[in-house]
């Protein structure tokens, strides 16, 4: 198309193929941040160890009891679950968002919705891995002053597979911090404009 001046104007849109490399580092740190948090909800979802203990010996004969360790037990485990899940669909969105409708930013509205919400992911996972790592270190060791006894050394299978899920979600916040980083200073280069 040409205008009046004989100079032909662009009006193409911008696509996935033509964008920045921090744009392409951005999308990929969301996307390893994905992979992160919800392998870390998967792992701590269906983390479970059935063990039987002895209880009690009457004469020659041991009375046992079988019990279950899963995160239903614990509240701190619960909410761990439920951050990373919420954190590992909101980056599967913005992913879509990203990939789909990059045209569609009506004056960075899009990018100031993204970086707000990339703030309060990062704020609920963290909280998340707050609890969730104090519950795990008093498994592990136990409280002498309160007389809270540890269960990692009856449960080892257990709090083993819930330590991999916490490191997995730690990598997954710093990608979260690095990525809402990144969208807070692409949302203040556009103000500037």
């Amino acid at each position: 198309m040409a205008s009046e001046t004989g100079e032909k104007l662009d009006l193409s849109f911008n696509t996935v193929s033509d964008t920045k490399p921090k744009e392409w580092i951005n999308l990929s740190l969301r996307v390893v941040s994905f992979f992160t948090t919800a392998s870390a909800t998967l792992i701590m979802a269906l983390n479970k160890q059935t063990k039987s203990l002895v209880v009690d010996t009457i004469g020659t004969t041991p009375l046992t009891i079988t019990l279950t360790a899963k995160f239903l037990h614990t509240p701190a485990f619960i909410f761990f679950v439920i951050v990373n899940g919420i954190a590992s669909l909101y980056n599967l969105v913005v992913i879509a968002v990203d990939i789909l409708g990059p045209q569609y930013d009506y004056k960075g509205l899009r990018l100031g919705l993204i970086a707000i919400f990339d703030v309060m992911t990062v704020a609920l996972a963290a909280s998340g891995d707050g609890a969730a790592t104090f519950m795990a270190e008093l498994g592990r060791n136990g409280n002498s002053h309160a007389k809270w006894d540890k269960i990692c050394d009856k449960f080892e299978a257990y709090c083993n597979r819930s330590g991999v899920a916490l490191i997995a979600s730690f990598f997954g916040v710093i990608f979260l911090l690095i990525v809402t980083v990144m969208s807070v200073t692409k949302l203040f280069k556009l103000n500037r404009i």
